[in-house]
């Protein structure tokens, strides 16, 4: 694992990259557009943009996806299309975990927000785009981008079954993730 001053580098160091680009794959086919907010959630910018220079986001599926709430994805480690996808969310990246960056900016639709475990201290690769607000979570999670292009490939994301939103079959693949500037 990357120690945290690793990342601490790379926030201090160039420019952040300004945003993603993601295709995806499946029943939704399109490109998504994602503006990362680098000056209230520096650390998880930066490492997003880090996961997606490495490649490692390419091919990782929406593995949690409930209608009406948010699609989640990142799950380098358990996560990849082709792979065993029963632990898919339980994984992480081989960078270290991310202090919390909460801010007032509410959980509304087109936000991306940060997964995490229990611990609000514990996000790291996986992150969702709200269908919906979610003012439930608003200062219980990191806000770090915003969708401002293809939220209509975000709608047509292959939608999970039951209370955990896991998706069954053939889950909606991120292809390819670019990092804009």
């Amino acid at each position: 694992m990357f120690k945290l001053a690793t990342l601490f580098a790379v926030v201090a160091g160039p420019v952040l990259a300004a945003g993603l680009e993601i295709d995806v794959a499946g029943e939704a086919n399109g490109t998504i557009v994602i503006d990362l907010f680098e000056e209230t959630a520096p650390l998880h910018a930066a490492q997003i943009t880090a996961i997606a220079e490495s490649g490692q986001y390419d091919g990782v599926v929406f593995h949690r996806v409930i209608d009406g709430f948010m699609a989640q994805t990142g799950d380098v480690q358990n996560g990849l299309l082709g792979s065993d996808l029963s632990m898919a969310g339980t994984g992480g990246s081989e960078f270290a975990d991310i202090p919390a960056e909460f801010t007032d900016q509410p959980f509304e639709r087109g936000i991306v927000g940060m997964a995490r475990a229990q611990n609000p201290n514990s996000a790291n690769s996986q992150f969702f785009i709200m269908f919906e607000p979610g003012y439930f979570l608003n200062g219980q999670y990191t806000v770090v981008g915003e969708v401002t292009a293809g939220m209509e490939i975000v709608d047509a994301i292959k939608r999970g079954a039951g209370q955990n939103g896991a998706v069954i079959g053939q889950p909606d693949v991120m292809q390819a993730v670019r990092v804009t500037e």
